[in-house]
């Protein structure tokens, strides 16, 4: 099979880069997989491959590591490669993940290994791992009262309390060596227990030991605390639904909701699946899932998302996504997926620790060895000071300081409407000096609006409504725009009768006695209706990128009525917010040039007009060989070309498919300040990388002084580990609290 698949697993119990890190390497190693890619923060695993590989091999070497896995529904993996794995595929949405029923396939490596969800799931003392750490304390508790009971044993004791919680800790550094990682840090905590013993430091072995497992019990609540971030992302929808049945409403499972079902939302209940309004209108709230603030008023043919809430009025909602590709599982998905994908720094660092964990036990060594060799030292001391620097040299808060800011800031991103794909788009957004928007859609609302009712005898209102009773029953644009003005006016708009569309002209009909025409300026003028004085009007309207409308009764021309696609209500406070972050900004648009000097005069922005998709495309290329880092925000269809040519291509819409799926990243609430907010977020998480990176390595180095100075020994040795590991995670989630 030449082509690759892919096959997506759930992992339980990684909560540290080291766990990802030996995963990876063990994978690698199995015969046809072509590439792994391992989130901790998501607990997810993709592996690339070309068909021929084993998958059940690949399932045996993650639990022989000691992690439940079990296979996403609907990935790659063929039911029958799975065997006696089938029963555990949870499908996309088993975000709970409770692998409890995964343990009995796992014999006892998994409970030795200690890790598993329960910090996130329930209390940490209920965790096999929170359960090894109380017993290895109580261990080390019964050793001290002992050792002062009975001195003579207190060695012995100490050995065993020690014993206690190493045997777990060896149990994964063996099997962590045999896929491939040597250097994992159970090894190094295992050889330095082992040789704190031998120069007869039993009591600090086993303090370290418990130390250790504490360590490791604070990094998974913490891990656990940013899988949380994207979890809550899920629980946005609803379990049931009421679903319409011949004519009965009946409560079912909201997964169970096939597409082309109504289903009945009743005032404030959640939207259970993704669809469209059949009947009924109401104020939906769609903070929970876009972090709209104020909620939007939708009617009939308007499109809803699953999670939002129906304000004030019953909602018949025919549904358009199954539960498993609603806008909640996609975000979902997509976000996860993203924190697989490793970012340059992220990448940078990985190579940079596979190397550095190896120096650093180089190094160790020739502090135990060389002093008592070459310069008379005590063997105890710098074996001693050798085993300490082991400890400090573990590289856990450094590879995780990366990753954790990525997946926070992932996450944030996320619950805001900010979609990005992946650690790489996120780093680079940071870097961008030039914004590219198209207009319609994106600058602008997409829909255009009346702007000026000018009248010659009549009232503006009298204009607004004959014009209106011509535009009765037509879905087109600009008369949309004279019936919601209408509407919002609140205009009486009497039946019309013969009425007649003029093609390419307009409109015409009979209400009350009069016959009324809405032409196209250049109709009307051949109609002679058009003297100096309107023509001068139309002229001023058409300066300022406005489409008009002559409103004839009898012939007679007694108004205009001029429209124009409007800039969204925050296009120039948003523009105003890249420019004071030192962004360029342009409008590149397909529109005519009047229209679009128009526009771009309103939000003070450069512009080129009168441009087809490979002319944008053109314009971004010439901005990036001028040396500008590009972003291209447009809907993602026509814009295809452009987005893809620039370095970020952002999409901008309400979670349509394209939206999610084209580009690079996506603003699901169609803000145009969200593109600043986007950026901001990049630069404040590249901030938070280079101060976790700080952090990890200014412990190190303090430590690595202190113990060769003869200051600091093994137990502020692991406390530094653990402690640059807790730090950092800490910093990281700060990440999940920004208010963008």
């Amino acid at each position: 099979m030449v082509e690759t698949s892919e096959t997506r697993y759930r992992v339980g119990g990684m909560d540290c880069a080291a766990c990802a890190t030996k995963i990876d390497t063990a994978v690698r190693r199995v015969a046809g997989v072509a590439d792994v890619s391992v989130s901790v923060v998501a607990g997810t695993m993709t592996v690339r491959h070309d068909g021929s590989s084993d998958l059940k091999t690949i399932e045996k070497k993650v639990t022989g590591l000691g992690y439940s896995v079990s296979p996403f529904a609907g990935s790659a993996a063929p039911a029958q490669d799975h065997g006696p794995h089938d029963h555990h595929d949870h499908g996309d949405h088993d975000h709970d993940h409770d692998h409890a029923d995964h343990d009995h396939g796992q014999n006892k490596i998994d409970g030795l290994h200690g890790r598993d969800h329960a910090p996130m799931t329930g209390s940490w003392w209920q965790s096999r791992k929170g359960r090894l750490t109380i017993v290895s304390g109580a261990a080390l508790i019964a050793a001290y009262a002992i050792g002062h009971l009975v001195p003579a044993v207190a060695s012995y004791a100490f050995v065993i309390a020690m014993l206690v919680g190493l045997v777990p800790i060896a149990r994964r550094a063996i099997m962590a060596a045999l896929s491939g990682t040597p250097f994992s840090i159970e090894m190094l905590m295992t050889i330095a227990a082992v040789g704190a013993v031998i120069i007869n430091a039993g009591e600090e072995a086993a303090t370290v030991v418990f130390l250790f497992l504490v360590g490791e019990l604070l990094e998974g609540v913490a891990a656990g605390k940013a899988r949380e971030s994207i979890q809550s992302l899920t629980a946005l929808g609803p379990k049931n639904a009421l679903l319409e049945d011949n004519g009965q409403t009946r409560e079912v499972p909201a997964e169970s909701l096939a597409v082309g079902a109504i289903i009945m939302v009743r005032p404030g209940d959640r939207i259970s699946a993704d669809g469209v309004i059949v009947s009924g209108e109401s104020a939906i709230d769609e903070a929970p899932v876009t972090g709209e603030s104020t909620p939007l008023r939708k009617g009939v043919d308007a499109v809803v998302f699953a999670g939002t809430v129906n304000g004030d009025s019953v909602l018949r909602v025919r549904v358009t996504a199954a539960a498993a590709d609603n806008t909640i599982a996609r975000v979902v998905r997509l976000v996860e997926e993203a924190q697989e994908s490793k970012a340059p720094t992220e990448r940078f660092i990985d190579r940079f620790s596979r190397y550095y964990t190896p120096g650093v036990v180089v190094v160790a060594a020739l502090v135990a060895v060389v002093p008592p060799l070459f310069l008379s030292g005590a063997w105890d001391e710098w074996v001693y000071k050798g085993l300490a620097i082991l400890l400090i040299g573990c590289p856990c808060a450094l590879v995780i300081s990366t990753p954790a800011a990525i997946a926070a800031s992932l996450s944030a991103g996320a619950r805001r409407g900010l979609l990005m794909k992946g650690g790489a788009v996120l780093e680079t957004l940071g870097k961008v000096t030039m914004v590219v928007f198209d207009k319609t859609g994106t600058l602008t609302e997409g829909k255009p609006k009346v702007t000026d009712i000018v009248s010659f005898g009549l009232s503006g209102a009298q204009v607004l409504s004959r014009a209106a009773v011509l535009e009765q029953g037509s879905s087109h644009p600009l008369a949309l725009a004279i019936l919601n003005r209408a509407r919002a006016d609140g205009v009486p708009v009497p039946p019309a009768f013969e009425l007649e569309a003029l093609p390419g002209k307009g409109v015409s009909g009979k209400v009350g006695g009069e016959t009324l025409d809405l032409l196209s300026p250049s109709a009307a003028r051949e109609r002679g209706a058009l003297d100096g004085e309107k023509d001068a009007r139309i002229a001023v309207l058409n300066d300022e990128g406005k489409s008009v409308s002559v409103l004839l009764v009898n012939a007679v021309a007694v108004g205009l009525i001029a429209m124009r696609d409007e800039p969204r209500e925050d296009a120039e406070a948003g523009l105003s917010a890249l420019k004071s972050a030192g962004v360029k900004a342009m409008m590149l648009t397909g529109d005519n040039k009047r229209t679009a000097a128009a526009v771009a005069g309103m939000l003070g922005i450069d512009w080129r007009g009168e441009m087809m998709p490979e002319d944008k495309q053109r314009v971004v290329g010439e901005l990036k060989r001028q040396g500008f880092i590009v972003a291209k925000v447009g809907d993602g269809i026509n814009d295809a070309p452009a987005l893809a040519a620039a370095d970020i291509g952002i999409a901008m819409g309400g979670g349509t498919d394209v939206a999610l799926e084209t580009a690079d990243a996506a603003v699901l609430h169609g803000r145009v300040g969200d593109v600043a907010r986007m950026i901001e977020l990049s630069k404040r998480t590249m901030r938070n990388i280079l101060e976790n990176i700080t952090i990890a390595l200014g412990l190190k180095a303090v430590f690595l002084v202190t113990t060769i100075a003869g200051i600091t020994g093994l137990w502020p040795a692991i406390l530094a580990d653990t402690g640059a590991t807790v730090l950092v995670t800490i910093n990281a989630l700060r990440l999940l609290r920004i208010r963008t």
